[in-house]
């Protein structure tokens, strides 16, 4: 039973310290000799953008020629993810008091504008409940829910204001349909996937949209260091950059949901229209 810290969803490092008093990111260009910045370009914050999912999304971003701000907790592994672009890094751990407002506040006095927010940061624990830590409760429901809502209420009052812009979710199957020995994983991401439901009923009208983007296992080392590996073949994970570019595509399509691989839908369909047969068949399979 181990918790995972993250500067990625599916990519977390080492045990994060405890939270302290978040102080504001220093602006960081990593390409100094590249394209100047222009204010005309559309602007991407990106979460979690030292690994995994976060950084393969920033790099998909940067092909389109996007401003990219990357957001992660390590500063060396953000410029490895900036490299070659001409995007800023504004380390910081959301996970700390005020951490996403200085966050917020950096991004818009670098750029004076987002016009996409992807919030890539989280954490996970495997284990059983029971055996789980209050402290590692606390983390867990602190950066892969409170931290992401409280980025989301930062960043939306510009983007109402400019009447365009687009919240990304990363949201996880595990929220969908409930996991063993991950549930205050599961209760974390299945919040977000309500709070994107309703955040999009509000926002009608405005020109902001929501977008909840659902993966299945990613090959990353995500499972390792949560405490268990992997239990199908690594030939039945997703890559990093198969997650980017669905997330890629349903900000051009303004999306509400994208679920990767499709089938993914069919469990959380299963459990609306047969909750005895999903139940059943979760015992059986897990």
């Amino acid at each position: 039973m181990t918790l995972t810290g993250s500067g990625s969803a599916h990519d977390p490092p080492a045990d994060p310290p405890t939270p302290r008093r978040a102080t504001a990111p220093v602006p960081a260009r990593v390409n100094q000799y590249g394209p100047p910045r222009r204010l005309d370009r559309r602007v991407a914050l990106v979460t979690g953008a030292s690994s995994g999912i976060g950084a393969a999304t920033a790099r998909r971003f940067a092909l389109d020629g996007w401003q990219l701000l990357l957001n992660g907790r390590d500063r060396n592994r953000l410029e490895q993810t900036a490299s070659g672009t001409s995007a800023v890094v504004l380390p910081a751990d959301l996970a700390a008091p005020g951490g996403p407002r200085l966050l917020v506040q950096s991004a818009l006095h670098t750029t004076g504008r987002v016009d996409v927010l992807v919030a890539g940061a989280g954490m996970g624990w495997t284990g059983p409940f029971t055996a789980m830590p209050h402290t590692d409760i606390d983390r867990v429901l602190t950066l892969d829910l409170n931290a992401t809502l409280h980025l989301v209420r930062e960043v939306l009052p510009t983007m109402i204001a400019a009447g365009r812009g687009r919240v990304v979710l990363l949201g996880a199957v595990a929220g969908c349909v409930g996991l063993r020995e991950e549930a205050v994983y599961s209760a974390a991401k299945a919040g977000l996937a309500a709070f994107a439901e309703a955040l999009r009923q509000e926002l009608r009208g405005t020109g902001v949209g929501v977008t909840l983007v659902v993966p299945g296992a990613v090959d990353t080392a995500f499972h390792t260091r949560r405490g268990r590996p992997y239990d199908g073949t690594r030939t039945g994970l997703l890559s990093p950059g198969c997650v980017a570019g669905t997330i890629w595509d349903a900000v051009r399509q303004n999306r509400d949901e994208a679920y990767v691989p499709t089938w993914l839908t069919v469990p959380g369909r299963v459990r609306g229209l047969a909750p005895g047969l999903y139940r059943r068949l979760l015992n059986r399979f897990g």
